[in-house]
């Protein structure tokens, strides 16, 4: 069983200006973050604005990672789509242009009931073989992958993999109380990353390691070593910016962060538009302020 563990970006997809993916940038980042110790990239997810992608650029993106990679970590994709057919088609589609594994959204276009979720989810894994990761984000899609929804999910092996969302830091002790080891379980809010280590999740999928991706891998890495003294030290830095990750802007405010700090483009597709005004100096001030305090620690 494929046992993913450590710190995986949901990766940013680059654009020009003018609302192009910059194949180049978005290969140059993802070098970036595996030279930086990242354990695994996730290409097209929604900070990578995987809903405004073609069925083109998206094989563009894949193929471009997958080669940026060099087989150094896995690649997984995104998967967001609104109709069961479309998604095991892709499913199968994206395996065929590289890609390792698949972090899977619920359906995008209806709020599947417990029944329908599972469903969702099996039929999902019959369409390939590539280990899966269950995206849930109940915030954000109104559906919740809950304790009792993950016990028709245990007998389905492609399935290996939790991206804990919700926002209640309880179902991390819950899921291991039910499951013990059978899901790998992985922190999907950058802002309990901390919390999420101390009761045993084993990876981050994490938006502002694409900004500072060496800080976050050394986050990680001493949280899983105990040394939650000097963790603290390091997320008493980074939270005020960790919590850009939890607004509904997080496609801009991540992409703002990551030209402050190593000048990637900041552009995002429509109908995204730039920040201005006081909320663009508030994401400024944020991470100059970590910039800053990260120079002097």
């Amino acid at each position: 069983m494929t046992l993913w563990t450590g710190v995986f970006p949901a990766v940013t997809t680059k654009l020009t200006k003018d609302g192009q993916v910059d194949l180049a940038a978005t290969a140059a980042s993802v070098d970036r973050l595996i030279t930086n110790g990242v354990a695994g990239v996730i290409v097209l997810p929604m900070l990578g604005e995987n809903a405004s992608m073609t069925m083109a650029e998206r094989e563009a993106i894949i193929r471009a990672a997958v080669a940026a990679a060099k087989g150094r970590v896995p690649v997984l994709s995104g998967l967001a789509e609104i109709t069961l057919a479309n998604a095991q088609a892709n499913a199968r589609a994206y395996k065929s242009f590289g890609a390792q594994g698949l972090m899977v959204f619920p359906s995008l276009g209806y709020k599947t009931d417990p029944r329908e979720t599972v469903e969702w989810y099996k039929s999902i894994a019959a369409a390939s073989d590539l280990p899966i990761m269950i995206y849930n984000n109940p915030i954000a899609y109104g559906v919740d992958c809950t304790v009792e929804v993950l016990r028709d999910l245990v007998d389905t092996p492609q399935i290996v993999c939790i991206k804990e969302e919700t926002g209640d830091i309880r179902r991390v002790t819950d899921m291991r109380v039910a499951f013990g080891d059978r899901f790998s379980i992985f922190c999907g809010v950058d802002d309990l990353i901390v919390e999420s280590c101390a009761l045993g999740v084993t990876g981050w999928v994490s938006g502002m390691t694409n900004v500072w991706p060496a800080e976050c891998v050394r986050l990680f890495d001493l949280c899983q070593a105990n040394r939650y003294p000097e963790a603290r030290v390091m997320y008493k830095i980074l939270t005020p910016s960790f919590h850009l990750d939890t607004h509904v802007k997080l496609v801009q405010y991540i992409k703002l962060a990551e030209h402050l700090v190593y000048g990637a483009p900041e552009w995002t597709r429509a109908p995204r538009l730039p920040l201005v005004g006081a909320e663009r100096q508030h994401v400024i001030d944020t991470v100059t302020a970590a910039i800053t305090a990260l120079k002097a620690a």
